[in-house]
């Protein structure tokens, strides 16, 4: 099992994912679902602009939240975990293991990738993280368990990533 360092920006990220969800199930039911036109002007004036602050403020604290230094290294720090889980996974199979070990590549250069951009922008940190604890499979099943999971949580992060760097790559 992963240590708590490692643990905790995934489990911040689903919290955050949670929280957002939850906020969204709410305005969806406060969403108002008709005219009101028995309000006074002056009110629906103060009312809008009370709106585009907020949306204003919301957008800036989207862009220090998205902001490169705090995007890059969770990028980072998601790969290097998935590359030790990864590691954890060998020996699942002959007939995966090149699959397996092409996946290992994948990832161990996009974090290559990604620690280079943060050199250039002067943004990495003095030393490369190590890697923590990670599970040990004891059997075939464990492992082959093991590897759905895996599989199906990186292809999730890569899906994020994906998405982050898009909104990074919008001017």
């Amino acid at each position: 099992m992963a240590g708590p360092a490692a643990q905790s920006p995934m489990k911040l990220m689903a919290l955050q994912l949670l929280l957002w969800h939850s906020a969204l199930w709410t305005v969806q039911e406060a969403t108002p679902l008709g005219p009101a036109s028995s309000l006074p002007q002056s009110f629906l004036l103060k009312c809008l602009e009370q709106v585009r602050k907020i949306q204003g403020d919301g957008a800036a604290l989207q862009e220090k939240l998205v902001s490169e230094t705090g995007c890059l290294s969770q990028l980072h720090s998601g790969l290097f975990l998935y590359q030790g889980l990864l590691q954890a996974l060998e020996g699942i199979s002959p007939e995966l293991g090149p699959t397996l070990d092409t996946l290992q590549l994948d990832v161990a250069d996009f974090a290559t990738t990604i620690w280079q951009q943060m050199e250039e922008l002067g943004m990495a940190p003095a030393l490369q993280p190590t890697q923590g604890a990670m599970p040990a499979f004891a059997s075939a099943f464990q492992r082959r368990a093991g590897g759905i999971l895996v599989a199906s949580h990186l292809q999730s992060f890569l899906e994020l990533a994906y998405r982050v760097l898009r909104h990074l790559a919008q001017p």
